[in-house]
């Protein structure tokens, strides 16, 4: 087995990262997932990264920063590679990549029923700041 390999992803990728999210359960119906990858990869404050191994995608984080805080989505690790560790790989790579544009505060958003994934962000050290997350849709999709 070869060592995971954290990179940027590339537009090739976009049908496996796709993949990965529908067996992850991370993607939604109302979301374009084409749509959030192209606008997650637009700029130098926004990005998309892979964990692989062996050639495959083994696990996704897309990442972005607004001038206060990074923010990090789409966490997903191939449910076949769970408990490996690489999910913790992942999420230091997003952190190392925020920390390294200058960015002091990580947030993410959980749906408050993923038990499972509530305890693994919370053994990473995060914690529920009981601010609450409004939305507001201002353009088709």
């Amino acid at each position: 087995m070869d060592p995971l390999v954290i990179r940027a992803m590339r537009d090739a990728d976009t049908k496996a990262v796709i993949a990965l999210w529908h067996a992850a359960g991370v993607w939604r119906p109302w979301n374009d997932p084409e749509r959030d990858l192209a606008f997650a990869r637009r700029g130098p404050h926004c990005g998309v990264l892979l964990a692989e191994r062996d050639g495959r995608i083994a696990a996704t984080a897309m990442l972005g920063e607004d001038g206060h805080r990074g923010w990090v989505h789409y966490v997903a690790v191939d449910p076949a590679l769970q408990g490996e560790g690489i999910g913790r790989a992942i999420m230091a790579a997003a952190e190392a990549w925020l920390a390294a544009r200058g960015v002091w505060k990580v947030q993410l958003l959980v749906r408050g029923d993923n038990l499972p994934v509530r305890d693994f962000y919370a053994r990473l050290g995060y914690r529920d700041t009981g601010a609450l997350c409004l939305q507001k849709i201002i353009a088709p999709g």
